[in-house]
């Protein structure tokens, strides 16, 4: 490991994410949606929801959005109106954001975690099958795969699964704004899913905000309730629900970020084809047995968003550190799999018990990565990965 000309001449940061950047270039379109909604008094709910919705709906190809306060929210939403209760069991991935199994055990249902394919971090539909066929003494109720890091999880598979043991296949599209499938968006399969609008999403709010899309009218209308506190009308509740509604000023600022997205999604796509690029030519992943890097892999038929570019790295704690202490920002997606989090220890299982999980939770690294991210930028944080394994 040499010690860089870079390190020497005190290069500049190169952030994991860089929002002020993006907040340069639409600054003026988000302030006068903020004052459009400063100047309607009206704050919560309301018109601009109900066209960020709509937009949404359109924008993903289902026919229905509901908005709300959170990603969380979006997928409790998802999963309550489609009648998951407690006593069920959810079928989903060891490797995802707590949020995805929270969730699942908010409903009062049991998540079951299954392992991942190793080259997209996704859930293994083989794995799933395979559980599902094991059977036991309960009977799942419900499928939620995640589309992790911006790419779609294989939903052909899983929903030949879904239909053959008559499960609910709801998509946690979290991650996942604008990405396909087979030529079908994240948001538009399954019986219903979630978006996130965290500040660190490829589509963010100025705050936590998320939505829930799906086909079905009555699902639609329930969802809504349930977000108001299990309220149809002010003041008559029809079953309980809570209160995670959307304000108006985080569905103004989505619906300016909305008509770029398309267009920033883009510019990931570039920036993980050059990352590739110069990871290769560097002889990072190629030039050991095994490589010091692994790249994202993008399956046939898919078009990923990016919202993460992440390989894998030998020995990626001491690399994490060492680009650190280089003003090169890193992040870890997922330390800790769902499967050995203290907080689901009830479920009883043990290290070892999900493998693939377990070494993805070990080698993961996310790079830079943001639309306004430079090629420039790109190189330095390449050579400084290079110099560590030199």
């Amino acid at each position: 490991m040499k010690t860089s000309t870079l390190q020497k001449t005190g290069a500049v940061s190169v952030p994991q994410l860089d929002l002020q950047r993006q907040y340069q270039d639409i600054r003026e379109e988000v302030m006068a949606a903020i004052e459009r909604v400063c100047s309607s008094q009206h704050f919560i709910l309301g018109e601009e929801i109900e066209k960020l919705e709509q937009e949404i709906a359109s924008f993903t190809g289902a026919k229905f959005g509901v908005a709300c306060a959170s990603g969380t929210d979006a997928l409790w939403l998802a999963l309550a109106a489609s009648g998951i209760k407690p006593g069920d069991r959810v079928i989903t991935t060891a490797f995802s954001f707590f949020a995805s199994a929270s969730s699942i055990a908010r409903c009062g249902a049991r998540p079951v975690f299954v392992d991942i394919e190793p080259e997209t971090f996704n859930i293994d539909p083989a794995r799933v099958r395979t559980r599902l066929e094991h059977g036991g003494d309960y009977k799942v109720s419900a499928l939620l795969p995640v589309h992790l890091y911006g790419q779609c999880a294989n939903m052909a598979a899983l929903q030949a699964i879904a239909d053959e043991f008559k499960l609910s296949l709801i998509e946690d599209a979290a991650q996942a704004i604008g990405a396909e499938i087979d030529a079908q968006k994240a948001g538009s399969m399954g019986l219903a899913s979630a978006f996130s609008f965290y500040p660190t999403k490829n589509l963010s709010a100025f705050g936590d905000a998320g939505l829930s899309t799906c086909d079905d009218k009555g699902l639609a209308e329930r969802m809504r309730r349930l977000r108001n506190h299990g309220s149809p009308r002010r003041y008559q509740h029809q079953e309980m629900g809570w209160n995670c509604r959307m304000d108006a000023i985080q569905a103004a600022v989505l619906r300016v970020k909305l008509q770029h997205v398309q267009k920033w999604n883009e510019l990931r796509r570039e920036h993980a084809t050059t990352y590739d690029r110069l990871l290769t030519a560097a002889g990072l992943t190629s030039r050991r047995t095994p490589a010091p890097v692994v790249l994202p892999k993008s399956v046939p038929g898919a078009v990923h968003v990016f919202h993460q570019y992440v390989v894998r790295a030998v020995r990626r704690d001491e690399l994490r550190k060492f680009l650190a202490e280089r003003q090169i920002g890193t992040e870890v997606y997922y330390p800790i799999p769902l499967h050995l989090q203290p907080a689901f220890a009830y479920l009883g299982y043990r290290e070892g018990d999900l493998p693939e999980s377990e070494r993805a939770s070990k080698e993961a690294l996310a790079l830079p990565m943001f639309a306004e991210l430079t090629e420039d930028e790109q190189k330095r944080v390449v050579a400084e990965i290079a110099s560590f394994y030199s």
